[in-house]
């Protein structure tokens, strides 16, 4: 197994574009974590323990708000479970959280990448998105995050966001790069139907700018970012030489991994390797309390076809692509000859890398990387 994530439901409030699933309780952050423990002890001599892992993510939600005590229990008990062989150990965290002394707490039992969500630097931007902290607190603590001496760390950074102009883009871009980041997640500001800002937009009230608007503040982040020497290796990933996420990597390749807490999500492939399994916990802190080894819910049997079609729709939004052998000794899959004739198309249009023994998209493919995915899938 690669990697185990770990959610944490808390914040602090609600962050106009997020849907993901998360509580503005804490009074049960102790009783959350002792849940957590006993749904991973519940996974004790299963098949699965006995499975490597190599990194572990706590993602949420926002991780920060536990205590490096807190996260020293659930550690503990990962270790007693699942033989941990730890290339990674993320945890993510607000700006408004994080002071040395906490960080080199968490240093000390082990984590070794920091995810700082930072989203812009601008005052306006962050009351739009509703985030929890401002433009001092991010930049104190990414003085805090390269004083720590992690092992490396990552910034994100949200853009096409209604309103921003080019100069303010810029201008973020400038400020992240005066702490010399050796990752950053840089994401398009997505509506989401059951967000504030998704319902906002349906009311009209706010208006998403448009495509050609948001491709340019795409090229300047992939422009800017790659002059510093941070490459894009995903759609919304970009990382100095050995500071790619070994974490997020793994999902992307289809190896095995395990989500504990609410509304995790695990993929499990099957001994014979002709199917595998996805299931995901309930959004339900509630009733993960009540019973946090009993979650599991909405669990899919993958075909090799169904497999075969999510390792392009993953692979493709990368710049290694997929690998022709790979789709045929792991999923018996080969393209027709109608989806070779497209990415011809598209490779003289200098959308895909001109290559014989893989598909990977160039950096203007990787602009609009959904669209050929879904076109390329449905021309089979």
């Amino acid at each position: 197994m690669s990697g185990i994530y770990i959610h944490i439901p808390f914040c602090k409030q609600a962050c106009s574009y997020c849907d993901f699933y998360f509580v503005t309780r804490h009074h049960q952050k102790q009783a959350f974590v002792d849940a957590l423990v006993e749904e991973i002890r519940s996974y004790k001599n299963l098949e699965i323990s006995s499975e490597s892992v190599s990194s572990v993510y706590f993602g949420g939600g926002t991780p920060s708000l536990l205590s490096a005590q807190q996260f020293e229990q659930i550690l503990n008990a990962l270790e007693d479970v699942f033989p941990l062989q730890l290339k990674e150990l993320t945890i993510e965290m607000n700006p408004d959280d994080v002071r040395p002394d906490y960080l080199n707490e968490l240093k000390s039992i082990g984590v070794n990448r920091a995810s700082m969500g930072v989203q812009s630097f601008d005052e306006n931007l962050l009351a739009f998105m509703h985030r929890a902290h401002n433009r001092s607190e991010a930049l104190r603590s990414l003085e805090y995050l390269s004083a720590a001496g992690f092992d490396t760390f990552t910034v994100d950074l949200i853009y096409g966001n209604p309103g921003q102009s080019l100069e303010v883009l810029n201008q973020d871009i400038d400020t992240l790069l005066s702490f010399e980041p050796p990752h950053v997640s840089a994401y398009s500001l997505t509506v989401e139907p059951q967000t504030r800002l998704g319902k906002q937009v349906d009311l009209g009230r706010i208006i998403p700018p448009e495509d050609d608007q948001v491709a340019i503040h795409f090229e300047t982040v992939v422009n800017r970012l790659g002059k510093a020497g941070i490459q894009q290796y995903e759609v919304s990933n970009y990382a100095k030489p050995g500071h790619e996420a070994v974490h997020n990597s793994a999902y992307w390749s289809h190896v095995n991994y395990l989500g504990l807490g609410p509304a995790a999500h695990s993929f499990l492939w099957d001994a014979d390797r002709n199917q595998a399994q996805r299931w995901s916990n309930k959004p339900s802190l509630k009733d993960y309390l009540e019973s946090p080894s009993h979650q599991k819910i909405e669990v899919e049997i993958l075909t090799l076809p169904a497999l075969a079609e999510e390792r392009l729709m993953l692979g493709l939004r990368t710049k290694q692509g997929v690998g022709f052998a790979e789709l045929e000794n792991r999923y018996h899959f080969s393209l027709s000859d109608k989806q070779k004739l497209y990415l011809k198309e598209k490779q003289n249009l200098g959308l895909v890398e001109p290559q014989n023994d893989r598909i990977s998209l160039t950096t203007d493919g990787l602009k609009i990387a959904d669209s050929i995915i879904l076109d390329l899938i449905t021309s089979a």
